[in-house]
């Protein structure tokens, strides 16, 4: 069986893959569209895709594709601890405080925004599509003396050396990956895991007032926990939003097909985006 994932290699998406799927074939790809469409097409028998980080927020690349794009459940999911390193070619490693420019992805970058403005102040930083692409780059370009912001498994993979540890702006910087396949199915990685969530996206009726106060409502007085609660366009106009919910409970028999019918009574459309195994997993 295969696995597909936001590369290139070394990318913070294959450590979470290692993790969980160390058995199977892992196939990078260079965007999280590309990922996902390929479960479609049965490229690969899954996905693994990021999509929230504690800092930075949702991954609304992940968010709008999986909810506008494709119907693919989500079927685990796994939440690995970020650790940001700046790195450079081993030629440079002496003088990267005279880096002309940093590399690596938008929520990378601005992870380590308190570093880059203290450290680095001054020099320019450009987003590409992964931490990994950033770190293939400084490898394949020695003499420009350019800097990565990635994993340590990324500086084994291209021969970097990491001039500066631990640059993310806080402690607690994590990022949630979730698993996508055709089907619904166990994932035996995830299978011993003991906490597990649903997740719903909710279209409100329109011109309804307090719709969104009679959503909440119908979770509160059942005791359903929600975890988070998102809004995203619906690209359809302006004002015109649905939301992603996350709720802490594996879906049941009763309670959450309960809620559901009760948003579809009040006229609001529902649809289950997944019920699912969710696992923290360390880094190495």
């Amino acid at each position: 069986m295969k696995v597909g994932y936001l590369g290139p290699k070394a990318t913070f998406t294959e450590i979470a893959v290692r993790r969980v799927f160390s058995g199977l074939e892992h196939i990078p790809f260079q965007t999280i569209p590309g990922c996902m469409d390929a479960v479609v097409e049965q490229e690969v028998d899954f996905a693994v895709v990021p999509l929230e980080n504690a800092l930075e927020g949702s991954v609304n690349i992940t968010l709008d594709y999986l909810t506008q794009e494709v119907d693919l459940p989500i079927i685990g999911e796994i939440t690995l601890p970020i650790k940001q390193h700046l790195m450079v070619h081993p030629s440079n490693a002496s003088d990267w405080q005279q880096v002309s420019k940093v590399y690596s992805h938008s929520h990378a970058i601005a992870q380590c925004h308190k570093f880059l403005h203290t450290q680095l102040k001054g020099v320019p930083f450009e987003s590409v599509s992964s931490t990994a692409a950033a770190a293939k780059m400084v490898m394949e370009a020695p003499e420009a003396n350019i800097a990565a912001i990635a994993n340590e498994l990324a500086a084994e993979e291209y021969g970097l050396s990491i001039v500066r540890r631990n640059i993310h702006d806080f402690d607690y910087n994590h990022t949630r990956f979730v698993v996508l396949a055709k089907e619904q199915t166990e994932l035996k990685g995830l299978s011993g895991s003991a906490h597990h969530k649903t997740t719903l996206m909710v279209t409100l009726p329109s011109d309804q007032a307090g719709a969104l106060h009679q959503v909440l409502s119908a979770f509160a007085w059942r005791r359903i926990n929600l975890s988070k609660i998102e809004s995203r366009p619906m690209k359809t106009g302006i004002g015109n939003y649905f939301f992603i919910i996350d709720l802490e409970m594996k879906l049941d028999e009763v309670l959450i097909p309960g809620a559901m019918a009760e948003l579809e009574a009040l006229g609001c459309g529902v649809k289950l985006l997944g019920s699912y195994p969710s696992v923290m997993v360390e880094m190495n």
